[in-house]
């Protein structure tokens, strides 16, 4: 239980007691020691001038004696002007003491020393010369100078005070000294220690608030410091997020300008700065293909506050277009009035190209896989149709039916194929292989297609060439798709050439007709996967052929291409690494 004591020592601790290492950090106390040591120049410059002014005094005073210090006692009319200069050379040796290491970093001490050197001097000359010392007025003086100039550390301004009137009351008492006025001699009365009482007290609590307050700022400062860093270092992250963003960033106005935009939303406008969307697009509306996209994105706002999965057509800087998605949101302040429209933008070209990719294959899986399910269908049911029990079928009937199942099947191994491609990449199982021996097998497999087709095929690899490091059966399904591809896509009697020659360390092999030739344009996308070329005519295929044998080479380390003109035959090539 607190007792009234306690409750007084508690309230004594907390506001007459030195700050504490909690109440104070090191910064405050390096900062207040800094004020005091500049301060302390101010005010030994300050004492300097004051006891040069009475030092002037004396001296005038010797020549052309003041009426006002005849009262004096003959010691003080005599002696002062000792005093004076004594107080001065301690000013002065405080003055060399304040430029060096220990001056600017103990302040404290210098100011003890300096207060005391002109405090105590009269109070020493008084007691060597026998007499006590009430030095009101120079009290008072130095007092108030320090409060006024140095109102920071009560502490040390109440140390100056009390070891002034220590010295007087204590050692005078002890040697029975008194003052050299005739009508008051004793060292102290009433009016004197009330005097010295309040002016102190008066001068020690306008430095403690003071210092107080000087205290609370200085950690308003650090705290709105601190604030002020902790704010930087936020808008430097969110400022790196909507710079270093993928997506764009905006904020438009209700009118159809951009207000701000990252340097994602101007890559993807076709822009090289931030800047040059916010001060090109004066109207949103002409950035869509469709003029009225804006108007319904309005719409859209308007009536819901927001906007997800909005898609668009738009014209970069350069005239092209592309695919966006918005999603964007309403900005109102509190009344309800909307201020502007903020949001995220995305490139979804690629996707929509992807889209349509998987619409045409989608379309050529439903084109060339039910066509021949359907044949297949319309031969059962016209045989079903018959009245007998035992049905008698012809073997033209199978060989089509045969024909049909294998194209289905092909079809459906190569969708296989490509989406393992696809996903884990081809799987190679390499072996030394001699590349002539898989030429000829591949070419001994389409003897029968050759013949159908009337084509003649010339090998001229030799067997000299190096043996490479590679998986056979892979191989034999390049070449045998590239010579497929060429009899597929030319007209009967076809000249077909396979040549592998060594140049730089690969194997650089081709396959060559002279044929109806092939376009810049398709050649570009040929080896693309479901790319069907325009000579294709009635085909089965899926345009997969190409890009497994670009896949494969690829999974070997090689390259792969074509080489034509239009009515002047292809060349498709390869290189593989020797081993």
């Amino acid at each position: 239980m607190a007792t009234p004591f306690t409750t007084v020592q508690s309230w004594w601790r907390k506001t007459f007691s030195a700050p504490t290492t909690d109440e104070i950090t090191t910064f405050y106390r390096a900062w207040r020691n800094r004020f005091l040591w500049q301060r302390l120049r101010l005010w030994l410059w300050l004492a300097l001038i004051c006891l040069l002014s009475f030092t002037l005094r004396d001296i005038y005073g010797l020549f052309f004696p003041f009426a006002e210090l005849q009262q004096l006692p003959e010691v003080l009319r005599t002696q002062r002007l000792v005093i004076n200069v004594a107080m001065l050379a301690s000013i002065i040796i405080c003055f060399a003491l304040h430029k060096t290491k220990l001056g600017r970093h103990r302040p404290d001490l210098l100011f003890l020393g300096s207060s005391w050197a002109i405090s105590l001097a009269s109070q020493l000359f008084a007691t060597i010369r026998g007499f006590a010392l009430p030095d009101t007025i120079g009290w008072s003086l130095l007092f108030l100078s320090q409060a006024v100039l140095m109102p920071v550390c009560w502490i040390l301004h109440l140390l100056t005070q009390v070891s002034v009137l220590i010295y007087y009351f204590g050692v005078n008492t002890a040697l029975g000294l008194k003052t050299p006025i005739p009508d008051h001699p004793e060292i102290y009365n009433v009016t004197f220690i009330l005097y010295i009482f309040w002016f102190c007290t008066i001068c020690d609590i306008g430095v403690y608030l003071y210092d107080r307050l000087q205290r609370s700022e200085f950690f308003a400062r650090q705290e709105l410091e601190s604030a002020y860093q902790k704010l930087k270092v936020a808008e430097a992250k969110y400022r790196s997020i909507f710079e270093n963003a993928v997506e764009g960033i905006f904020q438009s106005s209700p009118n159809g300008r951009y207000i701000t935009a990252n340097p994602a939303l101007a890559r993807i406008y076709g822009y090289s700065l931030a800047q040059e969307v916010t001060a090109n697009f004066t109207d949103i509306e002409q950035l869509y293909v469709d003029p009225n996209r804006r108007a319904e994105f309005v719409r859209l706002m308007e009536k819901y506050g927001s906007v997800s999965e909005f898609e668009s057509q738009i014209y970069r800087q350069d005239g092209s277009i592309v695919w966006i998605c918005e999603k964007a949101y309403a900005v109102r302040d509190e009344q309800g009035k909307l201020l502007y429209y903020e949001g995220l933008i995305e490139d979804i070209t690629q996707r929509k190209q992807t889209e349509e990719e998987l619409r045409v294959f989608f379309h050529a899986v439903s084109h060339d896989l039910r066509n021949p399910v359907l044949g297949t269908l319309m031969v059962l049911k016209n045989l079903l149709a018959r009245p007998e029990e035992n049905i008698a079928i012809s073997r033209s009937i199978l060989e089509r039916m045969i024909q049909s199942s294998d194209r289905q099947l092909n079809l459906i191994n190569s969708l296989m194929e490509t989406h393992i491609s696809e996903v884990q990449g081809v799987v190679l199982q390499r072996q030394t292989v001699q590349l002539l021996t898989v030429i000829e097998a591949a070419i001994a497999d389409l003897e029968p297609l050759l013949a159908q087709n009337q084509a003649k095929l010339t090998n001229l690899v030799s067997a000299d060439l190096p043996l490479v490091n590679a998986d056979p059966t892979q191989l034999w399904r390049v070449f045998s798709n590239l010579i497929v591809n060429a009899l597929k896509h030319n007209p009967p009697e076809l000249l077909l050439t396979i040549n592998a020659t060594c140049q730089d360390g690969m194997i650089y092999c081709t396959v060559s007709d002279n044929g109806v030739g092939i376009s810049q344009q398709q050649s570009d996308r040929l080896f693309d996967l479901y790319f069907r070329g325009t000579s294709i005519g009635n085909s089965v295929s899926l345009g997969l052929g190409l890009y497994l044998c670009k896949q494969i080479i690829h999974a070997h380390g090689g390259e792969i291409g074509v080489n034509s003109t239009l009515d002047a035959g292809a060349t498709f090539w390869f290189t593989l690494p020797i081993s």
